[in-house]
């Protein structure tokens, strides 16, 4: 299913998760279980299906964070909460989120349980072999309410997506920094607000784009070179055929239904004004604003 379909459900679902890192109700779960600041909630809401992992193992699977960023974060944050008690309050949180934003009738109606259902679907048919972070959300038990149960279905599908990515990055040699300044420069994220909250420092930003410079794809600018574009699109093309599974076994047809049906929900996301600046996934329908 070459056809864009990967793309097209990626653009889909991903604002649905981002939920968990922006609404005031994650914030307020991980405040409840004790986690202090933005970013210690992040890496355990995000990593708690993954059990109580160290940081060498979560900074692996999230690959473009600074190890400094998440080591203020873990392992202290399991001394507060276990991952089972951060994994229910997730649930928790992600069901009121969304019923709170798309509204109960919408949450209530037949076409929002035929869209979790879906997602589930196409979750449970994703080949999580080599992917960890999808192979530990997969396993996560089906949730009853539709909310919870679509929103852990996306995100499954998310991090399924994730890690291909970050397989496809080390197929290319493209290290954390490389890869974020190359996105950068492609337009798709602000690199200022890429390299402050994933903590990297000003000097490791500089030695990448020199790096990148050296090797022909970037312009003294800062600009993408013809091979730095086609590094950028092979990348691209490559996650999307590596997240093309789920939906062949779904089929074209009800792959299509999915998404028709998550649309007014992305919508909905992208007009609350919960998402920030910076675009840090490198969405490109212009989900996220612009500029930093």
């Amino acid at each position: 299913m070459a056809d864009g379909t990967a793309r097209a459900l990626w653009e889909r679902y991903e604002p649905v998760h981002d939920l968990v890192y922006f609404a005031p109700e994650a914030h307020r779960a991980a405040e409840e279980l004790g986690l202090r600041g933005f970013w210690m909630g992040y890496f355990a809401l995000r990593a708690a299906p993954l059990g109580a992992a160290p940081p060498s193992v979560v900074t692996s699977c999230f690959y473009v964070f600074h190890p400094a960023r998440v080591t203020r974060a873990l392992p202290d944050a399991w001394t507060y909460a276990a991952p089972a008690d951060v994994l229910a309050a997730r649930e928790e949180a992600m069901d009121a989120a969304m019923t709170r934003l798309f509204g109960e009738d919408t949450v209530g109606s037949a076409a929002f349980a035929e869209a979790a259902d879906l997602a589930w679907e196409a979750a449970a048919a994703a080949d999580t072999r080599g992917r960890v972070l999808a192979a530990a959300n997969q396993a996560v038990e089906r949730p009853d309410r539709p909310a919870a149960r679509l929103w852990q279905a996306v995100t499954t599908l998310r991090e399924h997506r994730g890690d291909s990515h970050v397989a496809v990055l080390v197929s290319l040699g493209l290290g954390p920094v490389e890869a974020m300044v190359l996105k950068a420069a492609a337009g798709e994220s602000d690199g200022p607000f890429l390299r402050e909250t994933r903590k990297w420092p000003e000097a490791d930003w500089a030695a990448a784009g020199a790096r990148l410079r050296a090797d022909g794809r970037l312009t003294a600018d800062g600009s993408l070179t013809p091979a730095g574009a086609a590094v950028r699109a092979e990348a691209e093309a490559l996650t999307d055929a590596a997240a093309e599974g789920p939906w062949t076994v779904l089929g074209a047809e009800r792959s299509g239904r999915l998404a028709a049906l998550l649309e007014p929900l992305a919508r909905a996301v992208e007009g609350s004004g919960l998402l920030p600046p910076g675009n840090p996934v490198g969405l490109t329908r212009g989900t996220y604003p612009a500029g930093a």
